[in-house]
C-alpha cells in the first residue's frame, strides 16, 4: 500500500489488451470485463486491442497498474511478475507498446512510478479467426479472475507461478 495514501486502497488501473476476434487472444479484455463488474472500489478498468502511448498518461494517476493479457506458453493457468519501466523503445508493429515501455514514458513525462504487475493468462487457440474463448482457457480466466478479485480486495498481490514455467518476457503475445 502507498505509504502517501495511508489507510485508503491504492487506486488501480487494470489495463486488459488482445484482440477478441482472435479467439483466446481475447483473454486480456475478457478478464478486465470479468473483473470490472465486480465493480471493486478503487479499481478503474481499460480494454483495448493493443496497449498505446497514451495509456501512458492514464496510468500516470494512478497507485498501482495491473496489465492483463493471453499468454501463448506461459504456466497453467496463469502466472503474475511485478513489472519495472524499460527503456526497449516503440517499434513499429501492432505490438510495439509494451507494458514496461509504458512505464517509462510514465516516469519519464508525468514523473509517474506505480506499482506495476502483468498477468499473464495461458490461451491455446489463436491462429483462427472467431469471437470466444476456448474451454480451457475460460477456466484459466475464471481462475485468474478469482486471484485478481481476492488481490485486489486485501490489497495484496505477488508474483505467482502456476504451473511448470513462468514469464520469461513482458510481452505476452506471440
Amino acid at each position: 500500500m502507498s505509504e502517501t495514501r495511508g489507510l485508503l486502497p491504492p487506486r488501480t488501473l487494470l489495463l486488459g489488451w488482445g484482440n477478441p476476434g482472435r479467439l483466446d487472444d481475447g483473454l486480456g479484455p475478457a478478464l478486465a470485463e470479468t473483473i470490472e463488474r465486480l465493480a471493486l472500489p478503487g479499481l478503474t478498468v481499460g480494454t483495448g486491442y493493443q496497449l498505446q502511448v497514451e495509456d501512458a498518461a492514464e496510468l500516470a494517476s494512478y497507485d498501482r497498474v495491473i496489465f492483463v493479457d493471453a499468454d501463448r506458453s506461459g504456466a497453467e493457468p496463469f502466472w503474475v511478475a511485478p513489472l519495472e519501466p524499460t527503456d526497449d523503445g516503440i517499434g513499429f508493429s501492432s505490438h510495439s507498446v509494451t507494458p514496461g515501455a509504458l512505464l517509462s514514458i510514465a516516469r519519464d513525462l508525468f514523473d509517474a512510478r506505480p506499482e506495476a504487475w502483468l498477468v499473464g493468462v495461458r490461451g491455446y487457440d489463436f491462429d483462427e479467426f472467431g469471437e470466444g474463448l476456448s474451454p480451457r482457457a475460460r477456466r484459466n480466466l475464471e481462475q485468474a479472475a478469482d486471484f485478481l478479485h481476492a488481490a485486489v480486495q486485501t490489497d495484496h498481490l505477488s508474483p505467482i507461478v502456476t504451473g511448470t514455467s513462468g514469464p520469461d518476457r513482458q510481452e505476452t503475445h506471440a
